[in-house]
């Protein structure tokens, strides 16, 4: 089963409009979607409207929240990553809930390690996860 962690863009693009094509990942059979109260928070912070927060709320029923952040000495890719220091909770959290997958739109600050493995985790855009074909392949790949 894939474990996949939600960043901040995720959550709130899934919030934002209920007809996002984001959406699609709370539909998928043997997924389980992980975030953590940080990414949480950012996404509740960014939504505008009561509507939206409550729409967050009700997708998040469905999300396992995890805490926990991977100790950079035991992970010292995480800390090698390229990331601003604001973006490495969401890593470090990723890697300590035994996520297999990162799943973000942050082009900006995970560009870079779009389509890689870092401490075991690959990370993606939600379109690339949702691609045809793509989750039977990465399953392989991380089994």
């Amino acid at each position: 089963m894939d474990r996949l962690f939600l960043d901040a863009n995720v959550l709130f693009s899934a919030a934002y409009r209920k007809d996002a094509g984001v959406r699609r990942l709370w539909g998928l059979p043997e997924v389980e979607l992980v975030a953590s109260s940080y990414a949480v928070e950012e996404a509740r912070r960014n939504l505008s409207t009561p509507e939206q927060r409550a729409g967050l709320d009700e997708l998040l029923a469905t999300v396992r929240i995890s805490d926990r952040l991977a100790d950079p000495a035991a992970h010292p890719e995480t800390m090698a990553s390229g990331l601003p220091e604001n973006d490495l909770p969401i890593l470090r959290a990723a890697v300590a809930a035994g996520c297999t997958h990162l799943v973000t739109g942050d082009r900006q600050h995970f560009g870079h390690l779009f389509g890689r493995r870092v401490a075991g985790l690959r990370v993606l855009r939600p379109a690339d996860y949702l691609a045809p074909g793509e989750r039977t392949c990465q399953r392989e790949a991380v089994e």
